[in-house]
């Protein structure tokens, strides 16, 4: 059995089509902030990575998990929601162990190695004001 300490952050990935769904990402983006103290990534209006659609991800730290992911789950908008764990395996996280809000999108799995150094969430870059 592997041990929940494997994973030493999460990623949550949120995707949208940049002529439709920029601004509804855009605002769950900056609720987020408000609400949670992690790192919200670079604003991809292109597929990048393994990713087929616009996107950014938001890495937070295990002790998030169960507040910042039932908050998306009631805000995502109608928008597509990758949630993986950040483990030794990058291919595994997203592809096998992760989980999805709303419809699943295609991963380019050939993109993502199986051993990795496993990504913590580094630093925060938001400064929570309101509560989740």
């Amino acid at each position: 059995m592997r041990k929940v300490t494997e994973i030493a952050s999460y990623h949550a990935h949120i995707y949208f089509d940049p002529a439709t769904g920029r601004e509804d990402a855009l605002a769950i983006r900056e609720a987020a902030a408000e609400r949670f103290a992690a790192r919200m990534g670079t604003i991809w209006d292109k597929p990048v990575g393994p990713h087929s659609r616009a996107m950014y991800q938001i890495a937070f730290e295990p002790g998030l998990f169960a507040s910042l992911v039932p908050w998306l789950m009631l805000n995502n908008r109608g928008l597509s929601i990758l949630i993986h764990p950040n483990t030794t395996n990058q291919k595994r996280d997203h592809l096998l162990d992760a989980v999805w809000i709303g419809p699943p999108l295609p991963l380019d799995g050939e993109m993502l190695p199986e051993e990795s150094e496993a990504e913590l969430a580094g630093a925060v870059n938001t400064t929570p004001t309101l509560n989740p």
